[in-house]
């Protein structure tokens, strides 16, 4: 008999196993990883928003202002002078990230909305404004679900 080199068939199953269980492991893993990445641009989306929301009022001594649409999705003019013009506040709306995550509602114009943030058509007074948002999980000092910014922080 000659001595064949190579790896039996039994041998090669057993490794594809193992790489197939490793695979499974880091793609659950990546999964809440990906959520939290989620939550974090929401969260730095606000964030920047709130900045640009207080440039605007020192400027103007009001907050921006709309007449028709709640969701930031679907502005392209916002506040008078427009917030958006000439990216002296801020170059684009915020866009939430897909897909949505936790239990939130994923409708237009809902406030918590996970799909959207929702800037409400009507500002009860100049001196304050409300931006509502879903975070999918806990995030932080934040809890997972709806959420509000306001001039006083999140909420």
């Amino acid at each position: 008999m000659k001595n064949k080199k190579g790896f039996t068939l039994i041998e090669l199953l057993v490794v594809i196993a193992i790489i197939g269980l490793l695979a499974s492991v880091v793609l659950v893993a990546l999964s809440g990883a990906r959520s939290k990445s989620r939550d974090a641009k929401r969260i730095a989306d606000m964030n920047q928003l709130a900045k640009a929301m207080e440039l605007y009022f020192n400027d103007y001594n009001t907050y921006p202002t709309i007449s028709a649409g709640s969701s930031m999705n679907s502005l392209s003019t916002w506040g008078q002078p427009d917030m958006l013009a000439n990216n002296k506040y801020i170059t684009d709306l915020p866009v939430p990230p897909v897909p949505k995550d936790g239990s939130c509602s994923g409708t237009v114009g809902v406030p918590g909305s996970n799909d959207y943030y929702v800037y409400p058509t009507t500002q009860a007074a100049t001196n304050a404004y409300y931006v509502t948002f879903c975070l999918g999980d806990k995030t932080g000092a934040l809890s997972g679900g709806p959420h509000t910014l306001t001039q006083a922080g999140f909420q």
